[in-house]
């Protein structure tokens, strides 16, 4: 068992522990600020628990809003919901005001924490009448520099009193720390039960692969609403010891390009749709301090990889991991830790086993099957969802993905799509990801650029489904299907129709929007 936490433990008090360890250790650069600050580990601990204070009027366990970027303010307000004992939920402002509306009434959120910008840029969310406003706070601090003060040397000097005062739970374990609501890539989000146990247990899996030395800059700009960023970007950079530069977002590649050159930025997180905008923006010599990236949250392709490891001279490290798994399961490690298109070796005390897409018996790892895993850092369940829970977790802990994938030889995992993303056409599971790939090559598309091409699904009424395809350049059916036909894919494979659109619909954490897919296959033929 994993024990570099001890898994009954509270996250609250993990986080405090690990800020006032080194309360003088830079840990934090905030790019998102008018003008660039740092901030030391034991300021960041005196902050939160200062605000942490806004939240006594709060029964223990309420679930909170917070609706912030990547940075000083973002963390520091989940920081100081963990210290009081309370859930955050960071809720993805850019659904849409429907979808919010149904987050927040699932959740049981009435209060947000955020910020007046926010309010003002995303004025179509539905806020509540309940917003905290971490401005205000900041100003009061700001006007009080020896509360400050006073906070760090009590924490710093006498921890127990600190403990003691601002009544920071000790025990979590199996109590909910974080609710997570999944992207709603392919239909309306869920809401994703994070434990201490969970999210305690990933980061000390990942502490335990000894990749990332102590101060290492890493470039955290991933949305904290996003199971990446809130965990790996947030939690682990903070309990390892790194130092998080933080951007607001991980579209904004001029700024960040910027502080990769001048923070010499060693680690850079994303995911394949994020990253291929640097390799666009970048100018000779930008990406020379990266020593490693590491890519999650969707399947990179095989030319982005290489084009990034070709052209910093970096490790390419491509991982797998989902909401519900905390969110990290696998992982490549330099050298012999590495398969190229694999997403690497299981991470510590997670098991794997593969079953059958129809039957649901269990196959050998090395044929491969629908992936379903078992460790400390699989969720609790969906919020308020019990049958949609007992659909993918049974009674003894296993965790049905929904990815198909297999378990080779050497312990490597390899993910072969998502089982929603194959058609059963006369029979045969067609892959739509292995159609996709063929058309871009088809068509010459490099795959470190925005998508041009996705593959979707229809009604028919002689083999069940049919192939359709959605392109965001002009281009024509009869030249995709006989260009199939002669690079060898049998005559099920081929596409039936062709659907031509302005962009390929990207959501804000970088996947594919597949539910704007589905509605664009779905309007087709209506005028």
């Amino acid at each position: 068992m994993n024990m570099r936490f001890d898994l009954s433990s509270h996250l609250g008090k993990e986080i405090f522990d690990s800020l006032r360890s080194a309360p003088f250790q830079l840990y934090l650069l905030d790019y998102g600020l008018p003008k660039v600050k740092s901030f030391r580990r034991g300021l960041v601990l005196a902050l939160s628990l200062l605000f942490s204070k806004n939240f006594k009027v709060f029964p223990r366990g309420s679930r909170i809003g917070v609706i912030l970027p990547p940075g000083i303010a973002g963390f520091i307000a989940n920081f100081a919901l963990l210290l009081s004992g309370r859930v955050p939920v960071n809720l993805n402002f850019t659904m849409g005001k429907e979808l919010n509306l149904e987050v927040l009434q699932c959740a049981g959120v009435t209060t947000v924490v955020t910020a007046s910008k926010m309010m003002k840029k995303f004025s179509e969310f539905p806020w509540p009448e309940n917003c905290m406003l971490v401005d205000d706070f900041f100003s009061r601090m700001a006007n009080n520099p020896f509360l400050i003060l006073r906070t760090f040397i009590k924490a710093w000097v006498f921890p127990k009193w600190t403990i003691k005062e601002f009544e920071i739970p000790q025990y979590g374990g199996s109590d909910l720390a974080a609710l997570i609501f999944t992207s709603g890539s392919s239909g309306k989000p869920k809401g994703v039960r994070l434990t201490h146990a969970n999210l305690l247990a990933n980061c000390g899996q990942l502490y335990d692969l000894e990749l990332f030395e102590d101060q290492l800059k890493v470039l955290v700009n991933l949305p904290l609403f996003h199971s990446f960023g809130f965990t790996v970007g947030m939690l682990f950079s903070t309990l390892r010891g790194l130092c998080p530069v933080t951007s607001p977002s991980p579209l904004d590649h001029k700024l960040n390009l910027k502080i990769i050159t001048e923070q010499k930025v060693k680690i850079l997180l994303g995911t394949p749709t994020f990253l291929r905008g640097y390799l666009k923006k970048a100018k000779k010599g930008e990406l020379k301090s990266i020593q490693f990236v590491v890519a999650g949250a969707e399947k990179s392709p095989q030319t982005l990889r290489d084009r990034w490891e070709r052209e910093a001279d970096c490790q390419y490290l491509e991982g797998y991991g989902l909401t519900e798994t905390s969110p990290a399961i696998s992982f490549n490690l330099p050298a012999s830790g590495k398969k190229s298109g694999s997403v690497g070796r299981l991470l510590p005390d997670i098991e794997c086993r593969t079953v059958d897409p129809e039957s649901g018996d269990i196959t050998p790892l090395e044929d491969g099957g629908i992936l379903c895993f078992r460790g400390p850092n699989i969720f609790a369940g969906y919020w308020q969802d019990a049958e949609r829970s007992n659909k993918v977790l049974d009674e003894n802990g296993w965790f049905k993905t929904g990815d198909l994938g297999r378990l080779d030889g050497d312990g490597f995992l390899w993910i072969e799509g998502r089982s929603s993303r194959f058609s059963k056409i006369g029979g045969e599971m067609i892959p739509h990801g292995r159609v996709e790939e063929e058309i871009s090559e088809l068509f010459g598309i490099c795959t470190t650029d925005d998508p041009m091409v996705v593959v979707s699904a229809v009604e028919n009424d002689q083999k069940g489904e049919s192939l359709i395809v959605l392109c965001s350049f002009k281009c024509d059916l009869n030249y995709i299907r006989e260009g199939l036909r002669n690079r060898g894919l049998p005559n099920l494979w081929i596409p039936k129709e062709l659907l031509l659109v302005d962009a390929i619909p990207i959501l804000q954490t970088g996947k594919i929007n597949w539910a704007k897919v589905k509605s664009y296959v779905s309007a087709r033929n209506q005028t």
